[in-house]
């Protein structure tokens, strides 16, 4: 008889961690090492839908996708930079004022 060793949904699931960067534009700094950034949210999907989930608008509202870097192991999270969409507005503000 055949045994199943481990758990099937580690490989079925995908972990996101959604990080704010919006300081390293608000700040104008080149990126910081990942456990620096602020977690906003995380979320477990189906690795079917990894692709489109990782630039999704809705994954995290009223923030813009910036980056996201794929896990080096099969079990390791991903992780999604999200700019808070304030900062454009405030961009573009500061654009139509000059």
């Amino acid at each position: 008889m055949a045994t199943i060793a481990g758990n099937l949904w580690e490989y079925n699931f995908a972990r996101i961690i959604v990080l704010d960067v919006t300081d390293d534009y608000r700040l104008s700094q080149g990126p910081v090492p990942m456990d620096c950034y602020p977690v906003l949210k995380e979320v477990w999907v189906p690795m079917y839908e990894i692709d489109a989930r990782l630039s999704d608008p809705q994954l995290m509202e009223g923030y813009l996708y910036d980056w996201h870097e794929s896990p080096d192991r099969p079990d390791a999270p991903w992780f999604v930079g999200v700019v808070h969409a304030q900062l454009l507005v405030e961009a573009e503000v500061r654009a139509a004022s000059h």
